[in-house]
């Protein structure tokens, strides 16, 4: 068993880490799959890896959607109901879900994360199911997301909190599901996440400080934390971009097709 994190694993972790955020394939599915791989099982270091990685990824989004974040922000202190507000309260409502569940479920999500490989491969079966119905699904297409269909979408943000059950496919593909343009969809994936995840980063941190933050990070040394952070940041701004692309041109039966042939051999592996 692996008790320190080097700077190649942490440069690979981080890779999988940027592009898997954002294409609809589970980056916490992944992410086991690897350190599994690594041989890393020491619940700190990857407590204090997930934690680096994902404020990585979350940096990515605010970098790549700035125009978009400033837009919103603007037009919240305009202290009217204008778009922004609008797209603001859609955001605020899709937090609902996740917030139930971190509060509620914490501990039952995080024994779920501890039943190893199969659990991931059964949740990547599920998420191919997800992206294929919604590639095939032609619902009407609506000009907006509406509060009812945001909260609709945080719940599938909610549930995909499941290892192997990609956050983004989950999101994208309801959305889809629900008649919702494509052209919409990953933009408002992207940012109703930056809150969720920022929140659970500080709940992390918290953990960390109970135990100590140099105790945490004693696994990883500064030089594969800047790698593993770097490399997350950079892979995460190129797949974000690539991601919203891809949605829009409606190509996400290909990452149906990963996910089915990753999940067979992740439930193979784990028997």
């Amino acid at each position: 068993m692996a008790e320190t994190l080097s700077w190649f694993q942490a440069l690979i972790l981080g890779v999988i880490q940027g592009l898997t955020e954002y294409l609809p394939v589970s980056s916490s599915g992944h992410l086991a799959i690897g350190q599994a791989l690594f041989g890393l099982n020491n619940g700190e270091i990857q407590l204090a890896l997930t934690v680096l990685l994902h404020v990585a990824t979350v940096l990515s989004t605010v970098v790549i959607l700035w125009r978009e974040i400033v837009w919103i922000f603007q037009d919240l202190f305009r202290w009217q109901w204008n778009d922004g507000t609008r797209y603001a309260v859609n955001i605020l409502i899709s937090m609902i879900p996740v917030a139930i569940v971190g509060f509620f479920f914490k501990d039952t999500v995080e024994a779920v994360f501890g039943n190893g490989l199969l659990v991931v491969g059964i949740c990547l079966l599920v998420t191919s199911a997800l992206l294929a119905f919604s590639f095939w699904a032609k619902p009407r297409q609506r000009d907006s997301i509406s509060p009812l269909h945001a909260f609709i979408i945080g719940i599938a943000q909610a549930i995909a909190v499941l290892p192997g059950l990609s956050r983004s496919g989950s999101t994208i593909a309801t959305g889809i599901l629900l008649g919702n343009k494509k052209e919409c969809l990953a933009q408002f994936s992207f940012l109703m996440v930056i809150p969720p995840i920022l929140g659970e980063a500080l709940l992390d941190v918290k953990d960390m400080a109970e135990v100590g933050i140099s105790a945490s990070l004693g696994g990883i040394s500064p030089l594969a934390a800047l790698i593993g952070f770097i490399a997350a940041f950079v892979v995460g701004c190129l797949a974000c971009k690539w991601m919203i692309d891809i949605v829009k041109k409606g190509k996400l039966i290909w990452f149906a097709l990963y996910c089915a042939v990753v999940g067979l051999a992740t439930i193979a592996f784990a028997c």
